[in-house]
């Protein structure tokens, strides 16, 4: 993950869940980044909006939390990616679109690669869902951490709607 530093203020936090540890990047009170391989160059810290991001992916994992409101900064991308990565909190929990709809809800209808490279570079993803982006054909697509990863997300949030419609 290459960061911009934010005036040294950036540390992680770390949560384990089903997929694994996840680390969590922060600038100040904003979550800034989620990976699954430690970032390098920060210290591990712990504070009030640590516990409180950790608290809502983990109900995420437990199926009791659909929506986040947590505080979130991107500290990188272009503005076309952060067009797309903010257009990602408009698909809805259990449901998918596809890369021809992304494209198009940020009006660049033709620029499918464009908007796949963008959400490959999504640095904050399930807080914005990119695992819900798939192929018009209906296969999974790619996902930056791996498919495997993308496909146990969107299990996820599948059959939770299931078992609560």
């Amino acid at each position: 993950m290459n960061r911009k530093r934010a005036g040294g203020n950036e540390f992680y936090d770390i949560l384990e869940t089903p997929l694994g540890a996840l680390y969590l990047v922060f600038s100040g009170y904003f979550l800034t980044g989620i990976a699954f391989a430690k970032p390098g160059g920060l210290v591990m810290k712990k504070n009030e909006e640590t516990e409180a991001v950790k608290r809502e992916l983990t109900e995420y994992f437990e199926k009791d939390r659909r929506e986040f409101t947590c505080r979130t900064s991107f500290l990188e991308g272009t503005d076309f990616e952060r067009e797309v990565w903010n257009a990602l909190k408009e698909v809805p929990y259990g449901e998918t679109r596809t890369y021809k709809w992304m494209a198009e809800k940020v009006g660049k209808p033709h620029a499918f690669r464009a908007t796949g490279n963008a959400l490959g570079k999504n640095p904050i993803p399930i807080i914005f869902p990119c695992h819900r982006i798939i192929e018009s054909d209906g296969s999974i697509g790619g996902y930056s951490s791996g498919i495997d990863i993308k496909r146990r997300l969107l299990e996820i949030e599948y059959y939770t709607k299931l078992s609560r419609g």
